[in-house]
Parts: structure tokens; sequence; C-alpha cells
């Protein structure tokens, strides 16, 4: 069975997530915002493999903040940081590995 997330608390500087498999996680903030799976951050790629991304940017303590997040769906998190930044979908997995 796929391990679920079954509650996520947000403190200071980390995300504590509970498993549906009964472990319990923690995540830096910055760690979690600098794997951002948006297209912007992260890029996308075309048919032939070429990734293509925004540039770079220099990001403020405020973009290592939680302002709010949602569920999508069972298979991920929606979260909105600081600086009001959105796009990404965290899936499940990913989190899972960033945890490790």
């Amino acid at each position: 069975m796929k391990n679920k997330i079954k509650s996520l608390d947000v403190y200071s500087s980390l995300l504590s997530i509970a498993w549906s498999s009964g472990k319990n996680s923690h995540i830096n903030l910055k760690r979690l915002r600098e794997a951002c799976p948006c297209a912007f951050c992260s890029g996308e790629k075309d048919v032939f493999g070429n990734v293509y991304k925004g540039e770079k940017q220099a990001l403020t303590d405020n973009a290592y903040t939680i302002k709010s997040y949602s569920f999508i769906g069972l298979y991920g998190l929606k979260i909105t940081w600081g600086d009001l930044h959105s796009d990404g979908i965290y899936t499940v997995e990913l989190i899972e590995s960033l945890c490790s």
C-alpha cells in the first residue's frame, strides 16, 4: 500500500509529517522550498529532453516560511510560501524522498 500523509504540523523552520504507515518525518523548510517542483523552479522538458526553467532567483527569508497549504487529492500538497509562490504540487513521493 502506498504511504499517505496523515497529518502535518508547520514549525518555524521545519515541516513535521505523520504518515499512514505510522512513521513520522521532519523536513527543513529551506530544503522543501528549494525542491519546488513547479516548471519555473525545476523546469519542464520538451519532447527532445531539453529542460526549460526560469532564471534562478535570490530568495529572502520570507520565501522559506509556509503561509498556507492544502492537500491535492491523496497524492500531493500545494504550498503557498511566504513570498506568495504557490505554483508547484509536491507529490507524496517527492516529499518522502526529501525526508530521507
